[in-house]
């Protein structure tokens, strides 16, 4: 008995050498791998059955720009490329296929359970550049991401920071007085307090010294003075 998804028919037996090199040469650099099987009939003492597996991959094939994510070949290079893969691990992602493509393949089945996954990348493009079938992997994540925003689906501690950021970013005057303020207190502040409990990136490093101006008013001062 043979399962697979419908994704990986291919439309002639003789397109197959290709995927079979690409797959162990993308997956473990060997120019074939001791996992690859070819069945051509059944035996003559025993049927063979072919299962083809939807399981939400015409839903995939239906998002525009989801669909080439189907071209997955499963060969992991996007995997070992991944920094946050590298560090975190397979297991971390709570879904069957992990790394940077199971996260834009899993939020398709429950986008509401899985909506983290995106956001596990540094949108470095890693994952896209090694990719053998040119999926385009971090654009797809940055979709995902869209999708989230847009049905509501981030958490409160995102969404409240960063319309706050918003707010300050998007006004001149409003970002240069509260980076002063902001300089100002943490020139002044114990260390214990800037890089407490409630600063992650605090607990194993300290936060390099805050600058006295920031460096659109060191511009101003050295362009006024000529130098």
């Amino acid at each position: 008995i043979h399962s697979m998804g419908i994704e990986k028919l291919i439309p002639k037996w003789q397109d197959l050498g290709i995927f079979t090199r690409l797959l162990a040469r993308s997956a473990t650099g060997q120019p074939i791998s001791i996992y690859t099987s070819h069945y051509t009939k059944p035996r003559a003492d025993a049927p063979m059955h072919i299962i083809l597996v939807d399981n939400g991959r015409t839903d995939q094939l239906a998002r525009e720009h989801f669909r080439k994510s189907l071209a997955c070949i499963r060969c992991g290079a996007c995997m070992n490329t991944c920094p946050i893969y590298r560090r975190s691990g397979g297991h971390s992602y709570g879904s069957t296929i992990p790394g940077p493509i199971g996260s834009i393949l899993t939020p398709g089945r429950d986008l509401k359970t899985y909506s983290p996954l995106p956001f596990a990348s540094t949108l470095c493009g890693s994952c896209s550049d090694v990719c053998p079938v040119k999926i385009d992997i971090h654009q797809q994540l940055y979709r995902w991401r869209q999708i989230i925003a847009e049905e509501n689906l981030l958490p409160k501690f995102k969404t409240i920071p960063m319309n706050i950021a918003g707010r300050i970013l998007a006004n001149t005057r409003r970002y240069d007085r509260l980076g002063r303020m902001a300089r100002w207190w943490l020139l002044r502040l114990p260390g214990w307090m800037v890089n407490g409990r409630w600063n992650p990136w605090g607990k194993h490093r300290d936060l390099p010294d805050a600058p006295r101006d920031s460096f659109k008013e060191w511009y101003a001062k050295n362009r006024r003075h000529g130098s």
